[in-house]
């Protein structure tokens, strides 16, 4: 009988261990990688975009995305969208730089849509309609053009 043993964390979840690169690939275990963002951490609005800006500033969107899901999974109900729509710019970024020109473009497509309800507005400081176009205009980009410089077009998330 073939046994495989999965990673687990601390509780017992199925974790992958594996160190991961700047773009959350899997590295082989062993490997030097990109220490993880730890899950499920509550931060006030200002510290999410603040860290959210500085692992985008430094070419880490996939690391980003959880600083944003875990906005989005402990933040209030009427903001879930806003979180999961800066959740997916992030991972949609990543798909672009790790070459998924498809993947990369739908989600940032996805992510500016579920932007749309707060452009109106600029809830902390986000430049909602400026991020909106930004996800846009990279995502036409990334369907006809080559793998993006993750840091090189990280987003301004606040004015």
């Amino acid at each position: 009988m073939n046994e495989t043993r999965r990673d687990r964390d601390a509780e017992g979840r199925a974790r992958n261990a594996r160190p991961r690169d700047g773009l959350g690939r899997p590295l082989p275990y062993g490997a030097p990688g990109v220490e993880r963002q730890p899950e499920g951490v509550v931060r006030t609005p200002a510290e999410t975009l603040a860290e959210a800006q500085r692992l985008l500033d430094a070419g880490m969107p996939f690391h980003a995305h959880e600083v944003f899901e875990d906005a989005w999974k402990s933040g209030p109900e009427d903001e879930r969208e806003l979180w999961r729509g800066l959740a997916q710019l992030a991972v949609g970024l990543t798909h672009s730089a790790r070459g998924n020109t498809a993947g990369g473009a739908r989600l940032l497509r996805r992510g500016a849509g579920a932007l749309a309800p707060f452009a109106g507005s600029a809830p902390y400081g986000i430049e909602v309609a400026g991020l909106s176009d930004w996800a846009r205009e990279l995502a036409g980009r990334v369907e006809s053009g080559p793998t993006v410089d993750a840091a090189a077009e990280a987003p301004r998330l606040r004015g």
